[in-house]
């Protein structure tokens, strides 16, 4: 990607690089009944920053490998860590998702918040399938239409962005067919896209242009974010992000 220097140094400095929220990350380690006194192997996929990572390493008892393609975002993960004390229980490692190596069951979670777009959906789910341990559990968030029938606008959007938007069904069942047992299902709520992720972003333009020079292909990737954040406010009743929540069958 030509303008993948301009697009880390417009994410790099933010505590999230997708719509989430604490209080979400805290219902998803509830829903897949991650317990505190429980000794885990977890690996974050597409950690970007480190606000999933960190979180996990807060609130559990766990070993967490934190993977991004970007040595800068896992970089900032790495201070973030040592700031909050945390480094002893994340390991951070540059990695494509694609391309992971690790071992045959080797995790009790497999968490991803926001990036198995990156993959697409099937594809992440069914390849990473292999690095659970029997009975272990999937965590990850996707965007997912909330209603039957979108607008043409919205439809057309998302049919060049991610083809594999798609209903919340349809991705139960690619879950199924992946070998999962789905255990829980919610949508992210609206200030998870725009307190969290949106209104930063807005807020880190004027200075991500001006460090660049206001360069044409910033000045692009800026009218871009925001093209997709006048969007997401017309039609956020037709869209979101469905957190899925997935155990590994144990005899697969």
């Amino acid at each position: 990607m030509d303008n993948l220097p301009l697009l880390i140094d417009l994410h790099k400095r933010a505590k999230r690089l997708g719509p989430g929220g604490s209080a979400e990350t805290g219902t998803a380690i509830t829903l897949a009944n991650l317990k505190p006194s429980a000794t885990l192997q977890i690996a974050d996929i597409g950690c970007g920053t480190g606000a999933s990572t960190l979180q996990l390493a807060r609130s559990l008892n766990a070993e967490i490998t934190a993977v991004d393609f970007l040595p800068d975002f896992i970089e900032a993960l790495e201070d973030n860590a040592e700031a909050e004390g945390l480094s002893e229980k994340i390991k951070p490692l540059v990695c494509s998702m694609e391309e992971l190596p690790f071992a045959e069951n080797q995790f009790d979670v497999i968490w991803s918040e926001g990036a198995v777009y990156n993959m697409g959906f099937e594809n992440g789910v069914t390849e990473w399938q292999r690095f659970l341990k029997p009975g272990g559990v999937l965590v990850v968030s996707e965007i997912t239409w909330l209603t039957d029938n979108r607008p043409q606008e919205l439809q057309q959007y998302w049919d060049a962005q991610y083809p594999e938007i798609d209903t919340a069904s349809a991705k139960f069942t690619i879950l199924e067919k992946a070998g999962y047992s789905p255990i829980g299902y919610f949508v992210l709520p609206e200030e998870c896209w725009l307190e969290n992720y949106y209104r930063p972003m807005q807020e880190s333009f004027p200075d991500f242009l001006a460090r660049n020079a206001n360069d044409k292909d910033a000045v692009a990737i800026v009218e871009a974010e925001k093209e997709e954040i006048a969007l997401y406010e017309k039609y956020k009743a037709h869209y979101g992000y469905g957190v899925y929540i997935a155990r590994k069958a144990v005899c697969a």
